[in-house]
């Protein structure tokens, strides 16, 4: 019979989070994974084979919870799309942080993930299609949404006022839609 892990790969992930949130994606390698979760590096390579496949990981459990929070009801508005999609960006502030989006941005350096995250965005403009005036609404608070994010990234919310713009796109985007 095999050895038991020692450690699970959704700890190692939490372990990975945490050096990226206090060193930045250039902190996160196998060898510093390993140290800090007290396992060798084949240890590490056991569940990620490679720092590719470790970020991926990460992106993949950070897109699965915020997609998590997306879900809806099974025929939805567009309103009420960008309505928890504004929700999911406010809950997801404290975990995300600019050295953590950084990682992602370069996660999308590899031409398979920008193919990937382009499908994605293809999909959410589809379901905010449309030449109404709520489905306008819905697609530019979904962009003030995005923007936000890529602001937030280079240091916007260091008063902590993210929040508070968010806030200002969800106001606005009832007054458009009533």
């Amino acid at each position: 019979m095999g050895r038991k892990p020692t450690i699970t790969r959704n700890r190692l992930l939490d372990v990975a989070e945490e050096i990226v949130r206090t060193g930045g994606g250039a902190a996160l390698t196998i060898g510093a994974l390993a140290q800090a979760a007290g396992i060798s590096k084949g240890g590490v390579q056991y569940s990620f084979a490679s720092k590719d496949d470790l970020v991926r990981g990460l992106i993949d459990r950070w897109t699965s919870q915020f997609d998590a929070m997306l879900e809806g009801e099974a025929g939805d508005d567009p309103v009420a799309f960008v309505r928890r999609y504004i929700a999911a960006a406010k809950a997801s502030q404290q975990a995300m942080n600019a050295k953590m989006a950084g990682l992602l941005v370069s996660h999308l350096e590899d031409p398979a993930n920008r193919r990937e995250t382009r499908d994605w965005y293809r999909g959410v403009f589809d379901l905010l299609g449309g030449s109404s005036p709520d489905a306008q609404a819905t697609r530019v608070a979904f962009l003030a949404v995005e923007g936000l994010f890529l602001l937030r990234m280079n240091g916007i919310d260091e008063d902590g006022v993210w929040t508070d713009f968010l806030d200002d796109v969800e106001v606005v985007l009832a007054r458009l839609t009533i």
